[in-house]
């Protein structure tokens, strides 16, 4: 069975007592607990002790939960992670170095909660020329489970200036979704759109993410999952096709056929098929 990867990551930050209190109601596949940028430096404390209470809330099994931690607070912000290890980590500005000491750190804190190790799994946010030029090592990393985009932070050191249609962001796009297929990983996660209220943008975004490879993002508000979960679900028409295709090929018996509209089907194609099968959900 194919696994099924989330397609909606909702940034939650951690100090806003209000906004966790909806989060595992918000209606999306993923929630990234937020202990980085959007928290202040004088509120770090008081967020990551809003986290502890969050986690040792009983409810029923929601959303995938995530915890993005500091770039240079790692081993703090690992201590709120609860220890029936169903929490992951995002880590901001992944290069070789930091997913190695990320990964020594989580070590010894499953050693200390006594959970098994290789619990804790990351998610490699890719923020950083360092991180950028590396990314192949990144995603073969211990516990790198998925890996994500930070193009604001990306384009700024690099010097770029993103059009509308975000083309100059390409190649660091490709590098990524190339990193993950040679590591065997899920495809990425794309970034934000900070146009919070722009549904058509975040639609036509979201639309070139799939088409470039990624099969997921992340979000800064509950009201933007309905569009990009949408926008990343095979339509009926689309699933129909992929359904053609795997049963012409069945019926061909062979490695390559012609389905009934004249096309050519081979394994290649299937796979296609497959993997649209596998997002219809």
């Amino acid at each position: 069975m194919t696994a099924v990867h989330p397609r909606t990551y909702l940034y939650v930050p951690a100090d806003q007592e209000d906004k966790l209190a909806k989060a595992r109601t918000a209606g999306v596949d993923a929630l990234i607990l937020d202990l980085e940028d959007s928290v202040a430096p004088d509120r770090k404390d008081a967020a990551r002790a809003n986290l502890r209470a969050w986690f040792a809330e009983p409810g029923e099994p929601g959303p995938e939960v995530w915890v993005r931690v500091g770039a240079d607070t790692v081993e703090r912000d690992l201590a709120v992670l609860p220890r029936h290890g169903r929490a992951g980590v995002v880590l901001p500005k992944a290069d070789p170095g930091s997913v190695g000491r990320a990964d020594a750190l989580a070590g010894r804190w499953e050693e200390r909660a006594g959970v098994r190790p290789g619990t804790v799994r990351v998610l490699a946010l890719l923020e950083t020329p360092e991180g950028m030029a590396a990314v192949d090592r990144v995603a073969g990393a211990p516990r790198v489970h998925r890996l994500g985009i930070g193009e604001a932070d990306l384009a700024a050191s690099l010097g770029l200036l993103p059009g509308p249609d975000r083309a100059e962001l390409a190649p660091l796009r490709s590098a990524l979704v190339l990193a993950s297929a040679v590591a065997r990983l899920p495809a990425p996660v794309g970034p934000v759109e900070t146009a919070v209220h722009d549904t058509a943008l975040l639609r036509e975004g979201t639309r070139r993410l799939l088409r470039q490879g990624f099969r997921a993002r992340t979000l800064l508000s509950p009201r933007q999952a309905r569009a990009v979960t949408e926008e990343l679900t095979p339509t009926a028409e689309e699933v129909e096709r992929a359904e053609a295709v795997l049963a012409a090929l069945e019926r061909g018996g062979r490695g390559a056929t012609v389905d009934r509209s004249g096309g050519f089907v081979d394994e290649a194609v299937a796979r296609a098929a497959r993997e649209v099968l596998s997002r219809a959900r």
